[in-house]
C-alpha cells in the first residue's frame, strides 16, 4: 500500500511543473479537503501561516505586474512569510523596485531578491528547471531521509533554491540531494532552522 502510495506521489510531483493553472485549480479543487488537508496537517508551518504564504504570493505577484508588466519576469514564492524572488528584470532598478513592492505586501517578514539582470528566460530554459525541480522532489521522496513537504524547491536557470522550515540534518541530506542531481548548476540554501 504504500508503494502505490508512494508511486502516485510521485506521479504528481513529476507532472506538477507541466500542468497549467487551469488545471491545477481543478485538481486542487478535487483533492480540497483531504488532500490539501494531509498537506497542511504535515507541514511545520501552521494553517494560518499556510494560507498566508499563498496570500502573499497571489499580492506580490499583482503588484509585479501592475507596476512593472512586461518588463520584468518574475516568481514569487512564499514560505513562513519569508519570500524568495526568483526569474529576470531588465535593469537593477526594476529588480529593487520589484522588492520594494514585495516589502511592502501585508505579512512579509523578508525577501530573498535572487533575480537576474536581463531578458526573460526561454520556454526551453522554463521547461528544463521544471523539470530539474521534478528530478530534485523526486530524489527527495525516494530518499526518505525527511519530508518531503519540508522542503519546497524552485529551480531557476538550473540554478535550485531550497526554501522551508528544517534541521541541520535535513538540511544537508536536502543539499546533498539536489547537489547530486543531473542538470542542477549550484544550489542556494534559503532554509529558516530549526532546533
Amino acid at each position: 500500500m504504500q508503494n502505490k502510495s508512494r508511486s502516485g506521489m510521485l506521479i504528481l510531483v513529476l507532472l506538477f511543473p507541466f500542468l497549467s493553472g487551469c488545471a491545477l485549480l481543478v485538481a486542487g479543487g478535487l483533492a480540497t479537503g483531504v488532500g490539501t488537508g494531509v498537506a497542511v496537517s504535515q507541514d511545520r508551518r501552521t494553517s494560518g501561516t499556510f494560507v498566508e504564504d499563498e496570500a502573499i504570493e497571489v499580492k506580490s505577484n499583482r503588484r509585479i505586474s501592475d507596476k512593472l508588466g512586461g518588463k520584468v519576469n518574475i516568481n514569487v514564492t512564499s514560505f513562513n512569510r519569508n519570500v524568495l524572488l526568483t526569474g529576470e528584470a531588465q535593469t537593477l532598478e526594476l529588480k529593487k523596485e520589484a522588492e520594494k513592492l514585495v516589502r511592502g505586501v501585508e505579512n512579509v517578514r523578508a525577501v530573498t531578491n535572487e533575480v537576474a539582470i536581463g531578458g526573460s528566460s526561454s520556454f526551453g530554459s522554463r521547461s528544463n528547471d521544471a523539470l530539474i525541480t521534478s528530478k530534485v522532489k523526486a530524489r527527495f521522496m525516494d530518499s526518505g531521509q525527511f519530508q518531503v513537504n519540508h522542503v519546497k524547491v524552485v529551480t531557476e536557470d538550473a540554478v535550485v533554491y531550497l526554501l522551508g522550515l528544517v534541521n541541520a540534518k535535513e538540511a544537508e541530506s536536502a543539499v546533498g540531494i539536489a547537489r547530486s542531481t543531473n542538470g542542477v548548476r549550484k544550489v542556494v540554501k534559503v532554509f529558516e532552522y530549526q532546533n
